[in-house]
């Protein structure tokens, strides 16, 4: 599909849709395949390629966020019972020696459904990561600094990955994100997808600290002290679900946004 370009950019009027064929009932989709047609001003690069729809993968997203939310918040809980349930041995008690109780039945019943519901989270939020981050770049391609192949990849480069994907879904936010009605340039406020980022970064490193000093504890001091973190590397994967969810939900409705108005808010 071509874009027209009819010179300096008045106020843009809505992108117009295709007149139905008779008889038939104009498609509610906005993603109905190209970015709308319709005039698109010379000062923006106009944008290629074929919209895809995230509103499917973000729900199936919100759905697998909050099973795994609800998994650490039981494990936090198995956790603290851990805690109370190792206070009633001495402190230099070897790990081999304790008594088996509920405590570590709770502990593998939430490592267990930790490994359910963490792989396929992980794999669907990478595919609407890239599926945002491909819409972005239809959008505005200027708005970007690296392919959207890095959509993926930037997963899983070491050291990378705490702050590339932040970067990538910056600059996804800020291409989601609709000009003003004159055409001049708007920031979204983006403290929610901040949040959620430096929330997520932090559960992260606590938990890798805690099953390094878990693994390697052999008193009931030791995992004392492990447990503490690992309890706090719970609560902070949970609250970063949640923070997850609503990052996931607030994109996915900007591009909606988007594919349904063009790149300009309404007057």
């Amino acid at each position: 599909m071509s874009f027209s370009a009819p010179g300096p950019p008045p106020p843009p009027q809505p992108y117009p849709q295709p007149a139905p064929a008779p008889g038939r009932i104009p498609p509610q989709d906005p993603y109905p395949g190209p970015y709308p047609g319709g005039p698109f001003p010379a000062a923006l690069p106009a944008p290629q390629g074929v919209l895809r729809s995230p509103k499917g993968l973000a729900t199936a997203l919100t759905w697998l966020l909050g099973a795994a939310a609800a998994v650490h918040l039981f494990s936090a809980g198995a956790g603290a019972y851990e805690q109370s349930w190792l206070q009633g041995f001495a402190g230099d008690t070897h790990f081999d020696d304790l008594e088996l109780g509920l405590s570590p039945v709770l502990t593998i019943l939430a490592g267990v459904l930790q490994l359910l519901t963490v792989l396929p989270t992980v794999v669907v939020f990478i595919i609407w990561f890239h599926r945002v981050r491909s819409n972005g770049g239809i959008f505005r391609p200027d708005a970007f600094t690296l392919s959207r192949g890095w959509a993926i990849g930037a997963w899983f480069v070491p050291g990378a990955n705490l702050f590339l994907p932040y970067r990538i879904a910056r600059q996804t936010w800020r291409a989601s994100t609709q000009r003003g009605p004159d055409g001049s340039d708007r920031t979204a406020p983006a403290a929610l997808l901040t949040s959620w980022w430096v929330v997520w970064v932090l559960a992260a490193i606590v938990g890798r600290v805690f099953s390094r000093i878990y693994m390697a504890a052999d008193t009931v001091d030791e995992l004392l002290a492990a447990g503490l973190l690992g309890i706090a590397a719970d609560l902070g994967t949970t609250i970063a679900g949640v923070l997850a969810v609503l990052f996931v939900r607030r994109l996915t409705a900007m591009q909606n946004t988007m594919a349904a108005q063009g790149p300009y808010a309404p007057a």
